[in-house]
């Protein structure tokens, strides 16, 4: 069965961190590229980061650059966001999403989904 579980998402003032993690199951890891979405409320879900666990390749979006870091611990299956200065904008339920095509930030292409996590940035 396959499966995505993100954790680490809460409650944090503007300027603080958070780390999220996206541990994977059920699919081999290293043929998929994995990437992280948000989705604010009454707001489409939007693409944020994605790493090609075969050779490490990390994307950002405007919006993050700079500020959020993406990596992959294959070993563990897992893939992390650390999230530095956020921003009461990065408030969402982040997702993170496994494409056997490459990374995108369009959702589209991405086969397997988790539940998501909810961050909350307050100003």
């Amino acid at each position: 069965e396959v499966q995505l579980v993100e954790s680490g998402g809460g409650l944090v003032q503007a300027g603080g961190s958070l780390r999220l993690s996206c541990a994977a199951s059920g699919f081999t890891f290293d043929d998929y590229a994995i990437g992280w979405f948000r989705q604010a409320p009454g707001k489409e879900r939007e693409g944020v980061s994605c790493i090609s666990s075969s050779d490490g390749s990390t994307y950002y979006a405007d919006s993050v650059k700079g500020r959020f870091t993406i990596s992959s611990d294959n070993a563990k299956n897992t893939v992390y966001l650390q999230m530095n200065s956020l921003k009461p904008e990065d408030t969402a339920v982040y997702y993170c999403a496994a494409s056997l095509s490459f990374c995108s930030y369009y959702p589209y292409y991405y086969d397997y989904w988790g539940q998501g996590t909810q961050v909350t940035v307050s100003s």
